[in-house]
């Protein structure tokens, strides 16, 4: 079973990758170097069932391509700037040929042919590793040294815990765990590989138990079910435990390629894999359209009543005998002129935007918006700081419907700073699964914002100034969405805000 594990585990990975993957350089080394593995587990699996050369042919070729693989990976993973040079990959290639080719010689029946093979890819595994802790050390402070810092610690725990069954020459009877590590090991540095937006432990250890939960579920269920169903002797503990975690990890791929099956056979029925969460999704896209089409009728029955409201308090107003009077009418042509701002605003949130898109460098926007906040009489007391990352990508945006966005923010943020505080604009690159992106964070020193009202901060109407319409972040959010981009806020209390925009880098 430890075996199959590797074997199952290795190829759903190159499965999963070859379907949903992008298929660059790095990826594709990796699916190579799962094959390899597969191949090599296949063989020791079924040469232990039937005992035949062949199987043990098939688990020799299997072994002799899994150095080339792992060079070619890791050179990719350190962008080509690491001892596995291309040239050396070439000569492992070579000797791997002649391996293979070897394998149908009298020279197979070398009686240290199999630890020739043996030792040609622990030491490829090894020059790997070295490469790898080179590569690092001279990497600086960054998101990606800090993500293949994990590996190097991941890839030498999953060597030790591996052959931990060593111990057994000592007295101790231990079970093999190498296949079950090693499926594990693949499965991290899938995540460094196919996650680029994962960086920090939490993340990777998130991933981890949700692996972990569903295939301990699995165990439940299986349990419970034979308890019900079955008066057979059970499998071990083990089996079931690894046959969880295979259908686990099985789950993502099975469902895409059942999906493309389906929508090749049954083109109309696109809905068939969609979730619940998915309806729900749709359901609110078509709120929206009916919330396009009902905005302009809504302003117009209310703007005509207001516009009469406020001419007739115009005109009374002129006739105002007293100061009481007068102040009276003034307070009336107020209101109205809020609830006809309430109104643009309500037209603004509901209306789809047609947006002009054009490559933008996020930097000179932001630093327009700064100028312009500069001048706000608001932002007297308020030290602005601007952190700007050079070389950023242009994104595609319309500047006149995102830049508001950001002033939006900013003014919210400095009005909850008065007396004073410190603003802080900082643009960064991001490397994500789905490309390069970039990040605009938008920092205050105010009083925060409690835990009720961050849930609640990008609803309509939802506010907790005294005289606000409740809809500057709602359409701020709906602007940012239509450029395909994301919106978040984190705050503690007391100590401020902090707003962090992401949008796709221009292709």
């Amino acid at each position: 079973m430890d075996t199959f594990t590797l074997a199952a585990t290795s190829f759903i990975i190159a499965l999963s990758l070859f379907i949903t993957g992008k298929k660059d350089p790095l990826q594709t080394a990796f699916i190579s170097l799962c094959l390899a593995v597969f191949v090599t587990e296949v063989g020791v699996f079924f040469h232990d069932i039937f005992a035949a050369v062949f199987w043990k042919k098939i688990e020799y070729l299997g072994t002799v391509a899994i150095a080339p693989c792992a060079l070619w990976f890791f050179r990719r993973l350190t962008h080509n700037r690491s001892i596995p040079t291309q040239g050396l990959i070439v000569f492992s290639v070579f000797l791997s040929a002649v391996g293979a080719f070897a394998l149908f010689t009298p020279a197979a029946r070398w009686s240290h042919f199999n630890s020739f093979v043996l030792v040609y890819t622990h030491a490829s595994f090894a020059l790997c590793y070295v490469a790898l802790v080179r590569y690092v050390k001279k990497l600086p402070p960054s998101v990606e040294k800090k993500r293949l810092g994990y590996m190097l610690f991941a890839c030498p725990s999953a060597v030790i815990i591996g052959n931990i069954d060593l111990l057994n020459y000592f007295g101790f009877g231990l079970a093999s765990l190498s296949g079950i590590v090693m499926a594990v090991l693949l499965y991290f540095i899938l995540l460094i590989v196919a996650y680029p937006q994962l960086h920090e432990l939490h993340d990777f250890f998130a991933r981890a138990l949700v692996i972990f939960v569903g295939t301990f579920l699995g165990v439940i269920i299986f349990y419970f079910a034979a308890g019900i169903f079955s008066n057979s002797q059970l499998p071990s503990f083990t089996s079931i435990l690894m046959a969880s975690f295979l259908i686990v990890i099985s789950l993502s791929p099975v469902r895409i390629i059942l999906k493309k099956i389906f929508s090749f056979f049954y083109p109309e029925s696109q809905n068939i894999f969609t979730s619940l969460y998915e309806f729900d999704e749709k359901l609110e896209k078509e709120k929206s359209l009916m919330l396009a089409e009902m905005a302009p009728v809504f302003a117009h029955e209310i703007r005509n009543p207001l516009g009469s409201i406020k001419g007739a308090a115009q005109f009374l107003k002129a006739e105002a005998v007293t100061e009481e009077q007068h102040k009276l009418f003034d307070v009336i042509i107020e209101e109205v002129n809020r609830l006809n701002g309430v109104v643009n605003k309500f037209l603004d949130y509901a209306r789809p935007y047609n947006l002009m898109l054009k490559p933008q460098n996020i930097n000179k926007l932001v630093s327009r918006t700064v100028s312009i906040i500069a001048a706000n009489e608001l932002a007297g007391k308020i030290s602005i700081v601007q952190e700007l990352a050079e070389n950023l990508p242009d994104v595609e945006i319309d500047e006149q419907q995102f830049m508001p966005v950001i002033l939006n923010i900013a003014i919210n943020a400095i009005e909850a700073m008065q007396p004073g505080g410190t603003l802080t604009l900082r643009t960064s690159r991001i490397e994500t699964a789905a490309g390069i992106a970039v990040g605009i964070t938008i920092r205050d020193t105010g009083h925060g914002i409690s835990k009720e009202s961050l849930k609640n901060i990008f609803k309509p109407f939802y506010t907790t100034k005294e005289r606000g319409a409740g809809l500057g972040l709602a359409i701020c959010q709906r602007i940012i969405k239509d450029h395909g981009g994301i919106i978040r806020v984190k705050s503690i209390p007391g100590q401020g805000s902090v707003f962090f925009i992401r949008l796709a880098a221009a292709s």
